[in-house]
């Protein structure tokens, strides 16, 4: 009995010592799960897992301008509406379109593209009736050119590049390749222009130490290294639906074939993700991209994925600007380093970039798009202790990175001209009236729409808009073929992002709100935005998830074999 006794005594024992151990961890876990995002977006592993279970499937000719129950007399009105929309894009001499379809055979960015601006279930017959030309032959003032020579106001802004006009980036690039022809393409060694912009660069970040490489994507890697070398620590934090490059670490859920091992995917806005920080002991960094202003906690908005309603979500500048703040008080508590990736807003909203405009200050800041004056480039900047590669009292522990093209002497010369002209008198002006010249066109716009009741909204940061579609309706993936009938050039996202340059005149913008609400009548007469049977949120997703099980557990059904396809030729599924 005693010998029982002190047998259970020991196992009671090594079962507290156990717990005791494992609480700790169990706790941390626990704390962890409740700092993520409830959404797929903020489930790395989850969502990737979920994706690889999609099946594809194609609306058949009947359900293609049917998906939400509408009557026949509407569906009719949509057909209409449909063929006129698709010779209105085809009517001229088509080589913009021969060229894209005889190109889109070798690159396979483009067969991406093609395949994803509406949402799967629409694309093909949206590919073969509506193409989107992708090649373009000049630029000028605020409009591109085809090659058929159709000129359309451009709101892609070249992917964030495009902050001061394509002239402007010309003759940065011709004058910078002026200053450096005697050099060429000399590599390894520095043209003189580089110290002056190391020194511009030092002057507008407020960082002392600046590092150029090829690209957003390579300064934002390097950033993270670094952080990771000095601290000694592994993880990063990156923040639901942010956007920082396409890199395997900071893209753990879809798009990215590996598992990301050493990344924490944690809410934007949330006190819990503060309490993370604070307590976890294996985090180096937090990467921040100030744009999740305008979606917190969402990936950049695509039409591909716009199967129902887009609400505005984003956050007023103020709110923006406290969470930054609380932000860098943990972490300079708990000695994590913050970086602010600022490659894409990066001198759009203004002379100091989002540190001046949030009024925050980061450890480490990357740039890169505009900045290199329209050469390709990716910039860091930090103070010494995060920047040195190299440790005094352990020479061979080092932190290497270089690139054969980083500061590339044409760069450096477009860049050059590009820092010139940011510190000039007419720049600080622009500055000054930025955000009442925005915020008031964008005003303007949502009085016109609201005053013809037209469903659509603008939202924005700045000069970077997103159209919003505060009801629901299948069908706001069409509304990007209707701007680009009425003269606007988008980007391959669609309406998820517009991107103005700052030289829009008055008139020139009045122009683009003209066309965008023609526009928007254009797609609510030909009938797109009237509610079928399926007319909220809900009804929509829970109609997708029972197509979607449907296709993938092969479960019979009159609408599946009637009004949907699986895979199958393209010819077929029309």
């Amino acid at each position: 009995m005693n010998l029982m006794d002190g047998e259970t005594v020991a196992a009671l024992v090594a079962g507290g010592l156990a717990l005791g151990l494992l609480a700790p961890r169990l706790r941390d876990r626990l704390q962890l799960s409740r700092a993520k995002h409830r959404s797929l977006a903020g489930h790395a592993r989850l969502s990737r897992r979920i994706a690889g279970l999609v099946p594809r499937y194609v609306y058949g000719d009947d359900l293609f301008f049917r998906a939400d129950e509408a009557s026949e007399a509407v569906a009719a009105r949509r057909r209409a509406g449909f063929e006129v929309l698709a010779e209105t894009l085809r009517s001229g001499p088509g080589r913009t379109l021969r060229v894209t379809s005889e190109a889109t055979r070798h690159i396979s960015d483009l067969q991406f593209t093609e395949s994803y601006r509406v949402p799967f279930q629409f694309s093909p017959r949206v590919r073969a009736a509506l193409p989107a030309g992708a090649f373009v032959a000049s630029s000028e003032g605020v409009q591109v050119t085809d090659l058929d020579g159709t000129a359309r106001y451009d709101l892609s802004g070249s992917y964030g590049v495009n902050l001061l006009g394509y002239d402007f980036y010309k003759g940065c690039m011709e004058r910078g390749a002026r200053r450096v022809a005697d050099l060429g393409p000399v590599l390894g060694a520095y043209p003189d222009l580089v110290a002056d912009n190391a020194r511009r660069l030092a002057l507008i970040s407020g960082k002392p130490e600046v590092s150029f490489h090829m690209s957003g994507t390579e300064a934002v890697m390097q950033a993270v290294r670094l952080a990771r070398y000095h601290t000694g620590r592994s993880h990063l934090v990156r923040f639901c639906g942010a956007y920082n490059g396409w890199w395997g670490d900071v893209q753990p859920g879809v798009g990215n074939p590996v598992a990301a091992h050493d990344t924490y995917t944690l809410a934007d806005l949330s006190e819990k993700s503060l309490a993370v920080l604070r307590r976890r002991a294996d985090i180096a960094c937090v990467l921040v991209n100030p744009i999740q202003a305008m979606h917190p906690n969402q990936g950049a908005p695509a039409d591909s994925t716009l199967i129902a309603s887009r609400p505005d979500r984003g956050v007023s500048r103020e709110t923006y600007a406290a969470w930054l703040k609380a932000l860098r008080q943990v972490c300079t508590e708990r000695g994590i380093v913050l970086i602010l990736d600022e490659v894409f807003v990066g001198f759009r909203l203004a002379a100091g970039g989002a540190q001046e405009y949030f009024g925050v200050e980061a450890d480490l800041v990357t740039y890169g798009k505009t900045v290199g004056g329209g050469f390709p480039i990716g910039v860091v900047c930090g103070d010494h202790r995060l920047m040195k590669r190299f440790r005094d009292d352990r020479p061979a522990d080092i932190c290497f990175a270089r690139g054969t093209f980083n500061a590339h002497p044409y760069v450096m010369g477009a860049m050059n001209e590009f820092l010139l002209h940011l510190d000039s008198p007419a720049m600080k002006q622009v500055y000054r009236d930025l955000d009442e010249t925005w915020d008031r066109r964008a005003a303007d716009l949502n009085r016109r729409l609201a005053d013809r009741e037209l469903p659509v909204r603008i939202g924005h940061l700045s000069s970077i808009w997103t159209v919003c579609y505060p009801t629901a309706s299948r069908y706001h993936w069409m509304f990007q073929y209707y701007l680009k009938a009425h003269g606007l050039a988008l980007s391959w996202v669609g309406t998820g992002r517009l991107i103005f340059s700052l030289n829009f005149t008055e008139e020139q913008f009045q122009a683009v709100a003209d066309r965008f609400v023609a526009a928007a009548e254009a797609m609510q007469r030909d009938g797109w935005w009237e509610p079928g049977a399926l007319a909220t949120d809900r009804a929509i997703k829970r109609r997708i998830l029972r197509e979607m099980a449907s296709h993938l557990l092969g479960l019979p059904g009159r609408r599946r074999k009637e009004s949907l396809v699986g895979p199958q030729p393209l010819d077929a599924a029309l």
